[in-house]
């Protein structure tokens, strides 16, 4: 157990969060976790471990507006210190611990599991799944960590939004830039074999509706793929190539992750996805392949200037 609490508060607060799905006409049990893993943030910002996690992934989406732009049911750092199983279990049980201002949510220490991710990025890391229980409501929460890579410009202290006006976490969150890099070099280094949907949307999204300096964009995209040892591609790369976007079963995917996804902004076909992020990525590639300073603005929706 993590906090004095009242059944009286846990019920309260399960009940608000149920008028606020309704509100909004979002599925309650993805609220929930929502709610869990906002909560797990501000244990850790409460921790001695605050600074051994940078906050990463599309939790950053409502940090960087108003909308998360899609549901995500985990939540993804970039750890430091420990990165063995035993280590992680240990901090994450403790976290469950950390006595907080009531707000409802009991963190079950017991139910703190940690396995090696395998996936198709071949970086892995380490994924944790608990438990938490809000009057009587199971709240399954999932910390994806990954270890080694570099963030460029450094991570800032940020303040997270949260649901009901609770206590804020404030902690460490990676930069747009460093979003962006991580994604295009897995972009890059799957190729044809790409399934991360995920990844072609919230590249598309972030192209679309935030600006970047083309000297900062540029040295995150170089620090990011020679951190993960992947070459910067000459051309374009076959995974935003006319190869891939017309590619039946990647359309399969792509229309399987839109119709499965409950995403605030509708995209278009994966050819204009792919256009769009061949734009916005391929110039500052060129200019680093060439050993040239890469002035550039981007405005959202581009293209460079």
């Amino acid at each position: 157990m993590n906090n004095k609490r009242g059944k009286n508060t846990a019920a309260s607060v399960r009940d608000r969060l149920l008028a606020l799905s309704r509100e909004r006409g979002e599925d309650f049990q993805l609220l929930l976790t929502q709610y869990g893993l906002e909560r797990l943030l501000y244990r850790l910002s409460e921790s001695s471990y605050q600074n051994c996690f940078v906050l990463k992934g599309a939790m950053l989406f409502l940090l960087w507006g108003d909308q998360p732009h899609r549901p995500t049911r985990d939540v993804d750092f970039l750890g430091f210190g420990d990165s063995d199983e035993a280590g992680l279990r240990a901090i994450f049980r403790e976290l469950c611990d950390i006595p907080v201002e009531d707000d409802g949510l009991t963190l079950m220490a017991d139910s703190v599991q940690v396995e090696v991710i395998r996936d198709q990025t071949e970086y892995g890391g380490l994924r944790v799944r608990l438990f938490g229980d809000l009057a009587g409501a199971r709240v399954p929460i999932q910390a994806d960590i990954g270890f080694g890579d570099a963030v460029t410009p450094k991570a800032k202290e940020i303040e997270y939004p949260t649901l009901l006006g609770n206590p804020a976490p404030h902690l460490k969150a990676y930069p747009r830039e460093t979003v962006v890099a991580e994604k295009y070099q897995a972009v890059v280094h799957l190729g044809m074999a790409n399934s991360r949907m995920k990844d072609f949307y919230d590249l598309w999204v972030i192209a679309r509706e935030f600006d970047f300096d083309g000297l900062i964009l540029s040295e995150a995209i170089r620090n990011t793929f020679s951190r993960r040892r992947t070459s910067l591609p000459e051309h374009t790369p076959s995974g935003l190539s006319p190869e891939f976007y017309e590619d039946a079963h990647k359309n399969n995917q792509w229309n399987a992750f839109i119709r499965k996804g409950m995403l605030l902004t509708a995209p278009p076909l994966l050819m204009e996805v792919c256009l769009l992020l061949e734009t916005f990525l391929l110039p500052p590639t060129q200019a680093l392949i060439q050993k040239m300073e890469f002035g550039a603005k981007w405005e959202p929706g581009g293209p460079w200037h």
